[in-house]
């Protein structure tokens, strides 16, 4: 049994439409509101169409505040924190000393040496932590700090009617704001591929907040999604979900735990030339030496890869796919796997077998498979 040792003021909100609790980071989480196949349709389709809301508060809050905040997220994380204006927020990873990938995410620059930083289940907080001992400055776990997500084509159009000048956030800039008569912050960001917003409040002000955008967003098409539909969303963006798609998950026999950036596809979370960040060396030496590759795999027909099915070439199980999923709306059936480097090629025959025995025909092709150059998050006006 899951020890649940967080909780989102939010969780009787669930529970009242079917939510079931399960952990998350800590937190009880509302993974299904109804575990039937129709229900996780009709949540991806309300991101995809209109907009949904989704309780994210189980991610985790760090305000880093003082002299040398900067200089702690810039050795513990993979980018120039000098680059970050106020008001700005960058995603990126956090590595061991051997230079592999031990937790995401991203960096929040709120005013002159005052920053925030929002990871999920990996060991960002402990790295932090470790990092700022003994320097000038202090890191506040804030877990009254609920964050709600709205995400999806008329997100921006509902918030428009009550934030002035929500229309000129660009993509991953923040703003302070009042929303319903509430103190509230707002990132620009999300993990749906979509154009959308995390709506970060104290936990005494969520609850009003998430039944007035409900209330409110209703006759635009605006309901509550459960969090198992960011699976499906993340998985035809190339939105990588720790410890899901990792080692920690699919492990090499006679190995410790650990993938490299090269290998996961996140390389690209290193600013140009950086060095001194935990791990550096070993990052940059692993250039090359890819065990893997996490690539994607698109599928004949409408049934779904499983999660954690086998990848065959030519008959040998070569990999896993770590999430599978089919979508009406872009018709096409996708996954993202693990496989060997020289499979990770377009158009590299391979074959899907599920738990059941079935066995699907697929390609190796390129990520991601829904809006590749991420136009729709980034979209101006």
């Amino acid at each position: 049994m899951a020890i649940i040792w967080r909780h989102s003021v939010l969780g009787p909100r669930h529970a009242a439409i079917g939510g079931e609790l399960e952990d998350w980071n800590g937190m009880g989480t509302a993974w299904f509101y109804d575990h039937t196949p129709e229900r996780a349709k009709a949540d991806y389709e309300t991101i995809r169409t209109k907009a949904g809301l989704m309780d994210v508060s189980g991610l985790k809050k760090l305000h880093i505040v003082g002299k040398d905040a900067a200089y702690v997220i810039d050795r513990v994380t993979t980018r120039n924190v000098d680059k970050i204006a106020p008001g700005r927020s960058t995603y990126a990873s956090i590595l061991n000393a051997d230079g592999k990938f031990i937790d995401d995410c991203i960096i929040y620059h709120m005013s002159v040496n005052q920053w925030m930083l929002i990871h999920g289940t990996g060991a960002g907080m402990e790295q932090i932590s470790a990092v700022a001992a003994g320097k000038d400055c202090a890191v506040l776990f804030d877990d009254d700090l609920h964050d709600i997500s709205l995400q999806g084509p008329v997100a921006i159009d509902f918030l428009a009617k009550h934030i002035p000048g929500i229309r000129d956030l660009n993509y991953f800039g923040i703003m302070n704001t009042r929303l319903f008569g509430r103190d509230v912050f707002i990132s620009r960001t999300g993990y749906t591929g979509e154009r959308g917003y995390e709506i970060l409040a104290k936990g005494k002000d969520m609850v009003h907040l998430w039944d007035t955008i409900l209330e409110e967003g209703a006759d635009m098409g605006i309901g509550p999604v459960q969090f198992s539909t960011l699976d499906w969303l993340r998985t035809e963006c190339y939105l990588l979900f720790y410890p899901g798609d990792n080692s920690e998950t699919y492990p090499f026999d006679g190995e410790t735990c650990g993938d490299t950036l090269w290998e996961l596809g996140l390389d690209f979370t290193v600013s140009p030339g950086k060095t001194g960040f935990i791990g550096a060396e070993n990052h940059y030496a692993a250039k090359g030496n890819e065990r893997f590759k996490i690539y994607g795999v698109k599928l004949e027909g409408t049934t779904p890869a499983d999660e954690g099915a086998e990848l065959l070439q030519d008959g040998k199980n070569i990999g896993v796919v770590t999430f599978g999923m089919h979508s009406e709306i872009n018709n096409h059936n996708v996954g993202i796997a693990r496989m060997p480097v020289a499979a990770a090629k377009p158009g590299t025959k391979l074959t899907v077998r599920n738990g059941d025995g079935t066995e699907i025909a697929c390609t190796a092709e390129a990520m991601p498979f829904y809006d590749p150059k991420k136009a729709i998050p980034s979209a101006k006006g």
